[in-house]
């Protein structure tokens, strides 16, 4: 379990430049991922803020229109041969970044295999099945979830709770699949499994002509149905690492856990209707769980 180094002050305007900066990002686009945030304790935040931060900005500069995401690819990796080197680096984003890689001692590879995944979504419009999907979801999604174990710290050896930590990582992404199916197709993706959807008689055909006629089509449903308790599978699977975690850790996460499946009632609710519009959880009901959350904490 790495130790924290010279934590940062963290509240409001007392947060260094760098990780206020990866703060505004974090609330600006990680609704759920933010309103979370704010149960850590004070020296967990501008680490998670840092490591948001970057996954987004090179997430945006593969899915963003306008840009070279090849090159962008490119600057993400001799950025992190520069902070593994601990040569100097240049930009909010990246600063913070640096330290936090430093502060706990981040492995490499994992930063590797995310900017892997994120190479594939270059190249590569669908996947076959769940095991072809694994190599994306490990980079972009699993290993989100080992960077941030040092930072949460666990109450046993990390090697035990790593493969909870990259399920749940695994299992957000999953939500996200299942949230932005039209978003992802309009992109030209297909993350669902296609041989999993052709169980269903659904094909890229049949999600093109919903999304474009805006009709569902119960064949679509029952997929979307099977998908979505598969989802659900893995979030059960990884549920007993949260209490390998440092106690004070605990709430935050499991706000996250209970958020990001709430979504998967939302998918629900709509009847799968998914390729007309995301689904979201209500303001009221993310306030509600975090604010329970929060006065777990305080009677802790």
């Amino acid at each position: 379990m790495s130790s924290a180094r010279s934590a940062p002050a963290v509240a409001g305007r007392s947060l260094p430049p760098a990780f206020r900066a990866c703060r505004r990002i974090a609330a600006r686009h990680g609704r759920t991922y933010f309103l979370a945030t704010l149960l850590l304790p004070a020296h967990a935040r501008p680490a998670t803020y840092a490591l948001y931060a970057f996954a987004r900005q090179v997430d945006d500069a593969v899915d963003l229109p306008g840009g070279d995401p090849g090159r962008a690819l490119d600057d993400a990796a001799r950025l992190l041969d520069d902070v593994y080197a601990g040569r100097e680096v240049t930009g909010p984003v990246a600063t913070a970044l640096a330290g936090t890689v430093h502060r706990y001692d981040l492995r490499r590879v994992w930063f590797d295999a995310f900017l892997r995944s994120m190479r594939m979504d270059l190249h590569t419009t669908e996947y076959p099945t769940f095991d072809a999907l694994g190599e994306y979801v490990h980079g972009s999604a699993r290993v989100i979830g080992l960077q941030m174990l040092p930072v949460l710290g666990t109450t046993v050896p990390r090697a035990e709770a790593e493969p909870y930590a990259a399920a749940l990582g695994e299992a957000f992404q999953l939500t996200n699949f299942l949230r932005d199916v039209g978003e992802d197709l309009r992109r030209g993706r297909v993350y669902l499994p296609t041989e999993e959807l052709a169980a269903f008689d659904v094909d890229r055909e049949l999600l093109e002509w919903s999304l474009a006629t805006g009709r569902p089509d119960p064949r679509i449903r029952r997929a979307l149905r099977w998908l979505v308790a598969y989802n659900r599978a893995v979030y059960r699977r990884a549920r007993p690492g949260i209490e390998l975690l440092r106690p004070e850790s605990r709430p935050c996460v499991s706000t996250a856990f209970t958020l990001y499946r709430k979504i998967l009632d939302e998918i629900t609710a709509a009847d799968y209707d998914v390729l007309r519009r995301r689904v979201v959880v209500g303001g009221a009901r993310r306030a509600g769980v975090a604010a329970r959350a929060f006065a777990g904490r305080l009677a802790a």
